[in-house]
């Protein structure tokens, strides 16, 4: 794989949180700095940051690093438009992309490594999709082969990545990625988190 850019969604309000979990502490450091870090370890050639409610607090923990980051004017209609804006954003800035990973910002245990090895297994296999497997599904972080990219181009607003997948369950293939199942959506998991480390 030559080129491919990320696209990460990080633009979400949190509302089961009832805080930002983009800013809960993990490890000692930002959730949403974890995974702009794990990101930028992986060998991107560009990187997009989706961000949305809470805009200002988020940018101004990233705004250092190298990362582009876009504002989603939509960003409560749902993912399908942050991947959107996303993917336009990557592209205006390098359209030779070969590929992109979509990564949302609420799994704890996101590694740069896993980020690669979606790229390597698009590599070994040819297969234009290759999502993450975990908890008997498929989901993100995502690769898609650019062949794709005008299916992410049309999602409706409401729909997400997972949408894609399932519609083209031939043109898949699954990474092992047993951390997925960890994603910080409430209090509850947040905590559960915790006592797990």
């Amino acid at each position: 794989m030559k080129e491919f850019g990320i696209v990460m969604l990080a633009a979400g309000a949190s509302t089961r949180m009832g805080q930002s979990k983009q800013l809960l502490p993990v490890k000692g450091e930002p959730l949403l700095l974890r995974s702009v870090n794990a990101a930028i370890l992986s060998g991107a050639q560009k990187i997009v940051v989706v961000l949305g409610a809470n805009e200002k607090a988020h940018r101004d923990l990233i705004r250092d690093l190298k990362v582009e980051i876009v504002f989603n004017e939509r960003w409560e209609t749902g993912m399908g438009s942050s991947i959107k804006t996303g993917l336009r954003a990557l592209l205006d800035l390098n359209p030779s992309l070969e590929g992109i990973v979509v990564l949302v910002c609420d799994q704890p245990l996101l590694t740069a490594d896993h980020i690669r090895q979606l790229v390597t297994k698009h590599t070994e296999t040819s297969k234009p999709i290759v999502a993450s497997g975990y908890a008997a599904t498929s989901g993100v972080p995502v690769f898609f082969h650019k062949v794709y990219f005008g299916k992410l181009m049309k999602l409706k607003d409401e729909q997400g990545a997972k949408k894609v997948i399932q519609q083209n369950s031939g043109d898949v293939t699954l990474q092992p990625f047993p951390q997925g199942e960890i994603d910080l959506d409430t209090p509850e998991d947040y905590e559960r988190f915790k006592r797990s480390k």
